[in-house]
């Protein structure tokens, strides 16, 4: 299949568009924007910047894509927004390159899926098979993992690390890094069990499940530091390998708190 350039879009002669691109009506295309092979964009999107598109991948109307940060600091320094394959950007989305504060790239994996308005800021790093449903919201630097699922009209604070396989409840404000597996929920978001829905989804088997319940019950017990309980969950759980995914995340140097639960929802 060809390109198919509907005749009311503007497209710049020197962004490079592969075959079977598809730029619908009234749509944008900047001079250093990639369109790889097989994207399609519906209509009325703009895609500025340097930002590439991966193959496969479909922007739906409204969606402004690559336009510059919304960050006082940024003085039209040349970086990047890198957006992976197979990925469906819905109406209103807002996605915004990189910062020089930020390594200069933002940067989306593959299969994910961005409902009505949710918004990608500046220097963010989202992995494969990632949720965010409508207006869920991430500050810049933010890093999503793998197969994470951000709830309607949820707020990630600017540095938050979400781990792999994390729920988060839809109206939380989430100031503090989340655990891989972690569900956490609230208008000041607090961690509030595993997602466990989210791993029988995904495969886990039971004893896998098992050994996650029994470590979380131990790492967010209330006796002893945090570091302490760490080493603990590690010297009994570490062979596990969703257990040791938690254990590296929570050691791995950051510059927000670890998002811990209430005293009542401990055990």
């Amino acid at each position: 299949m060809t390109q198919s350039i509907h005749p009311s879009a503007i497209v710049d002669p020197a962004a490079r568009i592969g075959s079977s691109v598809v730029i619908g009506p009234f749509c944008v295309v900047g001079a250093d924007v990639v369109l790889e092979d097989g994207v399609r964009l519906h209509s009325h999107v703009v895609v500025e910047g340097r930002t590439r598109v991966g193959p496969g991948t479909q922007i739906f109307p409204f969606a402004s894509i690559g336009h510059a940060p919304q960050d006082l600091k940024f003085h039209g320094e040349p970086s990047e927004l890198i957006i992976g394959a197979n990925n469906r950007i819905r109406e209103h989305v807002t996605m915004n390159p990189g910062t020089e504060g930020g390594g200069m790239v933002t940067r989306v994996g593959d299969n994910c899926l961005f409902m009505m308005a949710s918004h990608v800021a500046h220097d963010c790093i989202i992995g494969n098979n990632v949720i965010l449903a409508n207006n869920a919201t991430l500050g810049g630097h933010v890093t999503v993992g793998d197969h994470a699922i951000l709830g309607g009209l949820s707020a990630v604070h600017q540095f938050v690390r979400i781990g792999a396989h994390a729920m988060i409840g839809g109206m939380s404000g989430v100031e503090q890094d989340v655990i891989p597996f972690g569900l956490v929920m609230g208008e000041r978001a607090r961690l509030n069990g595993l997602n466990l829905v989210g791993l029988q989804r995904r495969g886990f088997g039971k004893d896998d499940i098992r050994a996650l319940r029994a470590a979380y019950k131990l790492l967010f017990a209330t006796e002893k530091t945090l570091a302490e309980r760490v080493e603990q969950v590690g010297a009994e759980f570490g062979e596990q390998p969703a257990v040791g995914d938690i254990l590296s995340f929570i050691r791995a140097e950051a510059s927000r708190p670890i998002c811990q639960p209430r005293a009542e929802n401990a055990s």
